[in-house]
């Protein structure tokens, strides 16, 4: 579909860059924010390092996985073990706020703009930060959600009570047999709601998000509009970075600019309508 010749801006080019930016912004009649894992990277939701040593040293130790994304696809050796390691895994990442004020300073840019979110995130860190919760596209699903491991219908389960008990007690990496959560229609072991493999459920919610997102884009396609594109790399280019380079292909009044520290590049094809910055998220900010 594109050429494999791809534009990178450069260090030189990035006060420039930022200048046309901070233009796009002050300028256009709406904001289309896509956001990948990069975000909240910035914000300070980092998955190594210290924050991994300070929650999860003792699973470290009898698993040997040194990275909290790794660790959640082990196996372990029992639900309340599985549920101990998860139910943290969700408090911090999910209930706790980031440690850096990432998203409140985004949400300066553009709280007086007409603007929508599509994120892959899954940490709700927009609507924490004050975003409009009308004007989100979770695309990937939610921390803050159950569904059924095998599931028996299109629903999902607020779990925030359900993790605050299991985080709080919890001893010697397990959580009490009775917080062991399970579907209340089939009682197959739930799940975290979020997109790995076909049994992913699209509730109402996501779909309700899925129409207001998909509406937003049709009554702005044709207008001065940014799609502007934060932390978002390859693993999964095709629900944000993809369709903002043929959005704006099709759209000459249309601006694509992309942050990403190292990867920050376009297609050809939309060179003249593009800002891309090889910088980080906070300092850009």
């Amino acid at each position: 579909m594109y050429t494999k010749i791809w534009t990178k801006n450069t260090t030189p080019d990035c006060s420039s860059q930022i200048d046309r930016l901070k233009e796009a912004i002050k300028t256009t009649d709406a904001v289309v924010i896509g956001a990948g894992s990069g975000l909240s990277t910035a914000a300070g939701f980092t998955y190594t390092g210290e924050r991994f040593d300070k929650h999860f040293s003792d699973f470290a130790r009898k698993y040997g996985f040194d990275d909290m994304c790794f660790g959640g696809f082990d196996p372990f050796s029992t639900p309340e073990e599985y549920w101990a390691y998860w139910s943290r895994y969700i408090y911090i990442n999910r209930y706790m706020d980031a440690p850096k004020p990432v998203y409140q300073n985004l949400l300066k840019l553009v709280a007086d703009k007409d603007y929508f979110v599509i994120t892959t995130n899954v940490d709700h860190c927009f609507q924490k930060a004050g975003f409009d919760k009308e004007r989100l596209f979770y695309a990937q699903g939610d921390y803050g959600l159950f569904q059924c491991s095998q599931p028996c219908r299109q629903k999902t389960f607020d779990n925030e009570a359900t993790i605050r008990k299991m985080f709080a007690q919890q001893e010697n990496m397990r959580i009490p047999t009775d917080l062991v959560p399970v579907c209340p229609h089939c009682g197959k072991p739930m799940t975290m709601n979020l997109r790995s493999d076909d049994t992913f459920v699209e509730d109402e919610g996501w779909h309700r998000a899925a129409e207001r997102y998909k509406n937003y884009l049709r009554t702005h396609e044709s207008q001065k509009i940014l799609f502007w594109e934060l932390g978002v790399g390859f693993n999964t280019p095709v629900i944000i970075k993809y369709p903002f380079w043929q959005l704006t292909v099709k759209n000459p009044n249309a601006t694509y600019a992309c942050i990403n520290q190292g990867q920050a590049v376009c297609p050809q094809e939309i060179e003249k309508q593009a800002i891309c910055i090889n910088s980080g998220i906070n300092s850009l900010l």
